[in-house]
């Protein structure tokens, strides 16, 4: 079972969801490039122009690991570097977790993905310009729950922590991406787990997800904001149980 964060997080993020599945299931956590224990060092501006530089680091892992029928779960940017990697080796996986996934933030004629693309364009030229200010700003809003300003406080330092050049670059491959296309190329039994007021991959996001990826599964959870590893970690642990038949 291998857990992948999101943008400006790392492996940590996983640690109160990840723990309920060690008995049954053989647990990969890993940082991305640039992100956690991995480091600068390890970011290639090049390799990691594109989300498919982070899915062939999935498959890398997975291969290197000898893993197979895996479950996995990708939270995020990560849920679309997860579809990337199943459909380039759909042997390789048994299950696919998408948690706030979006293949578009953007919005597009009929498509809704949540920004226009001004308001892209400005989150990206505030990150570039004062990132620190940005995260600080923009991570309570992404966690939600403003009941909980711990919450905030713990995504706003994982931002923090994070090398301000990796981050504007991976935001902005992050944020300009689309793919949409590659939803119907997922064969392997997918779910879907969709938060209620997600500023960042709202429900009709999440049902696009759904209609495209044949035979998903949309789980529409009580947890607010876009990061129930964080504020509902219980309920993702059932849904994801749920969903594998534990």
């Amino acid at each position: 079972m291998v857990f992948s964060h999101g943008f400006g997080c790392d492996q940590n993020m996983w640690r109160l969801v990840a723990p309920a599945f060690a008995d049954r299931y053989r647990v990969v956590l890993f940082d991305h490039a640039g992100a956690g224990a991995s480091g600068p060092a390890s970011y290639s501006f090049e390799r990691y122009s594109s989300l498919g530089g982070y899915a062939q680091d999935v498959l890398e892992i997975c291969r290197e690991a000898d893993l197979k029928d895996v479950v996995f779960v990708g939270h995020s940017v990560s849920a679309m570097i997860g579809v990337l990697a199943e459909a380039e080796e759909p042997g390789r996986f048994g299950a696919l977790v998408l948690v706030g996934p979006s293949p578009r933030y953007i919005d597009d004629g009929d498509y809704v993905g949540g920004f226009s693309r001004e308001d892209i364009d400005e989150l990206l030229e505030s990150l570039e310009s004062n990132y620190l200010g940005w995260s600080s700003a923009m991570a309570p809003m992404i966690v939600g729950n403003p009941d909980r300003p711990e919450l905030g406080a713990e995504l706003t330092n994982s931002f923090c922590r994070t090398d301000p050049a990796i981050a504007r670059h991976f935001a902005g491959v992050t944020f300009l991406s689309d793919n949409r296309a590659d939803l119907r190329r997922v064969t392997t039994p997918t779910l879907i787990l969709q938060c209620s007021d997600d500023l960042i991959a709202p429900r009709a996001v999440g049902e696009y997800v759904h209609r495209e990826i044949p035979g998903s599964e949309l789980v529409l959870m009580e947890a607010t904001g876009h990061c129930p590893n964080l504020s509902a970690p219980q309920e993702t642990v059932d849904a994801i149980r749920a969903f594998l038949g534990d």
